[in-house]
């Protein structure tokens, strides 16, 4: 990988981005307007003290997911991919090019996200927000390079949006949202421990509430940063130059 191409191509995609206005709104203003939405719904009780922090992780990491696999895949499809690698532009280049150029974004849909949800919605935070945004950060990187790797596999959109009941709805499912985790039975206990889902909303909880120390939110975010690494890798090996 050659690092001046890798921001090359972060900078086309960011450029591409900047002139199409929907989707800037879609990755920057949607999980504000969700999290304010579900804080609207319980705003006569303090449900939203619980669930708010696990929305903090939930809404930008499937938003990152769509948006960047679409993305990704729609540059594959109409030949670019294809015309790119025929340069001295490898596969890694352009995958890592992708996450700095979404990983940007969603540094700032995640800022939003979370300063949204504390100074208007009232969530209330025991612990660092710092911290709170660091791990709301590597959450929203996180759906970025599975939606990378989504992409890697995928034919057409419609198959990226399969891909979402088989990387993404199992890990909402099981990532304590609807019931804590360690009342899920021990089957599924065990596979959710294995879902970087779980480690982003259990990071978020520990420090909305102050339950858990520093270190043990380093823990969580070394886990989601070796998914993301992972997701990465994966995705440049897999990627094919042009979808048949």
């Amino acid at each position: 990988m050659n690092p001046r191409r890798t921001l090359a191509t972060a900078g086309r995609v960011l450029t591409q981005i900047r002139h199409d206005p929907r989707t800037v709104v879609l990755l920057l203003a949607v999980p504000s307007l969700l999290i304010g939405l579900l804080a609207w719904i319980f705003s006569d009780t303090r449900v939203f003290d619980t669930v708010g922090p696990a929305m903090i992780a939930l809404f930008p990491f499937t938003i990152m997911f769509v948006v960047t696999s679409i993305t990704t895949l729609r540059e594959r499809r109409t030949g670019t991919l294809e015309r790119l690698l025929s340069m001295p532009l490898g596969k890694g280049d352009f995958i890592l090019g992708y996450t700095l150029a979404f990983g940007l974004l969603a540094v700032l849909q995640s800022s939003i996200a979370v300063g949204f949800s504390v100074w208007v919605c009232g969530l209330e935070i025991q612990g660092s927000i710092w911290l709170l945004l660091a791990v709301a950060v590597a959450d929203a990187i996180l759906g970025t390079t599975l939606g990378l790797l989504a992409s890697a596999f995928a034919r057409t959109e419609f198959q990226v949006v399969q891909f979402m009941p088989l990387l993404v709805f199992p890990q909402i499912l099981l990532c304590g949202i609807f019931l804590p985790r360690d009342q899920l039975p021990d089957a599924l206990q065990a596979v959710s421990d294995w879902l970087p889902l779980s480690h982003a909303v259990d990071a978020l909880r520990a420090v909305a509430t102050d339950s858990q120390d520093a270190a043990y939110v380093a823990g969580e975010l070394l886990i989601i940063g070796a998914w993301i690494v992972g997701a990465v890798v994966l995705g440049s090996i897999t990627l094919r130059r042009r979808t048949p």
